[in-house]
């Protein structure tokens, strides 16, 4: 069963990938892994294979398939997960298209040095 706690923090990770991922074109591995592992406390494998049950069909049909074998899938989790990533990417793609494209460049190398660090210190 999800707690509220849980499921908040499920809320803001799905809208939060979703509207990155309508703004910057990411939001699977660079969002919601990180978001599940650190927020959740999901383990590494878990985290994956719940965010591949969120991308399945565009990206990772037979990659989740090994996952739910293994038994590293969240189904409840990624239920949540996919309504709010629908909801975040369709206004995170009316923010982007507002946004200069200099602008949304300078945007998406900041995310992208600020997993880097986070991955390289491990903090």
């Amino acid at each position: 069963m999800i707690n509220l706690k849980q499921l908040i923090l499920l809320i803001v990770t799905g809208l939060v990938a979703g509207f990155v991922s309508g703004t910057l074109g990411v939001g699977g591995a660079i969002i919601i892994v990180p978001f599940l592992v650190y927020l959740l406390g999901m383990h590494q494998h878990e985290a994956q294979g719940t965010s591949l049950l969120v991308l399945v069909l565009p990206v990772g049909i037979f990659a989740l398939l090994n996952y739910a074998k293994s038994g590293y899938v969240n189904y409840k989790f990624a239920f949540v997960l996919v309504i709010m990533f629908v909801i975040g990417s369709y206004f995170g793609s009316k923010f982007a298209i507002s946004l200069p494209e200099k602008t949304l460049q300078k945007i998406f190398a900041l995310l992208l040095l600020a997993v880097a660090i986070k991955i390289l210190t491990g903090k």
